[in-house]
């Protein structure tokens, strides 16, 4: 027998957010789901005004008083942060504004001096949490962008599991692929295809599990005729040349974490680094490197 699913798309976190699940629900339920990822984009979103994250930013050099949820959300990323040796940092936003992606006028290649001075504040170290209070250092700004969308789908699969829905996807903007599966419906398969060209690369069967993407595709700045993409590498202060990185895990933050900070790697420390963490943490993945080759692990 045919399952039988209802969907709807909503943009939420500058992304199309799509849930589907079975049509045995009533429509109204997804205004329950929504408003799940709507409460993360409202209280953690650095893009957010007035979100703790914003906060934290405004105030920079200074302790703001925060609360329970966001104090957990930063000691999850830092703890990860602490693997990749600084090509992962969330403090990056300077040298994001350098590079111009979010200027209007002409974009160009920054100096090495600029660059020097932007590193200067990145140093995700420099956060300092006593309690329920949270200090930058002064200039410093935290980016929440690769890891708060995927924070909010985890939270959505919880209410779900509430709920008790149990056959259901949820899609956050191509980038967070969240499978929730039952005896009846056992996987979904997710199409996997090359971030330039569109060509099919695989098929993956994901059952209770997440895929996490990141590629510098559809997000760059154009200097003089060449594209340059948004994950930046904070060591170098360049963007980095890889095409993209997938990775399954069980945690759509960890997965959305781990598929930016191993987009700064070379091939032989992508493979270093993901031994490294399936010590701790259920994942595997691939890389596309920057002479398009797919290297895969474990």
């Amino acid at each position: 027998m045919d399952l039988l699913y209802k969907a709807q798309t909503r943009f939420l976190f500058h992304a199309h957010i799509k849930i589907k699940l079975s049509a045995f629900y009533e429509d109204s339920i997804f205004d329950e789901l929504f408003a799940v990822l709507a409460d993360v984009d409202k209280k953690h979103n650095s893009y957010q005004p007035d979100s703790y994250i914003d906060k934290i930013n405004r105030n920079s050099g200074s302790f703001v008083e925060v609360d329970d949820e966001t104090i957990n959300i930063l000691k999850q990323v830092i703890r990860i942060s602490d693997i990749f040796d600084g090509t992962y940092d969330i403090t990056v936003m300077p040298l994001i504004r350098l590079w111009g992606f979010y200027k209007d006028e002409q974009k160009r290649i920054p100096s090495v001096e600029e660059i020097v001075e932007a590193q200067k504040l990145i140093d995700y170290k420099k956060i300092e949490i006593k309690g329920n209070q949270v200090k930058i250092g002064k200039g410093q700004e935290i980016i929440t962008g690769s890891f708060i969308k995927a924070y909010a789908v985890d939270r959505l699969a919880d209410k779900m599991a509430e709920i008790g829905i149990t056959d259901a996807i949820i899609n956050a903007g191509g980038s967070t692929i969240r499978a929730i599966n039952n005896e009846s419906h056992p996987s979904w398969q997710v199409m996997v295809r090359h971030p330039q060209s569109e060509e099919l690369l695989f098929r993956l069967n994901i059952a209770n599990e997440t895929y996490s993407t990141s590629s510098q595709a559809k997000t760059f700045v154009s200097i003089d005729g060449k594209e340059y993409g948004h994950i930046l590498n904070p060591i170098s202060g360049f963007p980095s040349g890889n095409k993209q990185v997938g990775i399954i895990s069980d945690n759509c933050m960890i997965g959305d974490i781990v598929s930016t900070a191993l987009f700064n790697e070379s091939p032989e420390g992508f493979l270093r680094k993901t031994e490294l963490l399936s010590k701790d943490f259920n994942i595997k993945g691939f890389m596309i490197d920057n002479n398009n080759k797919i290297i895969a692990a474990p």
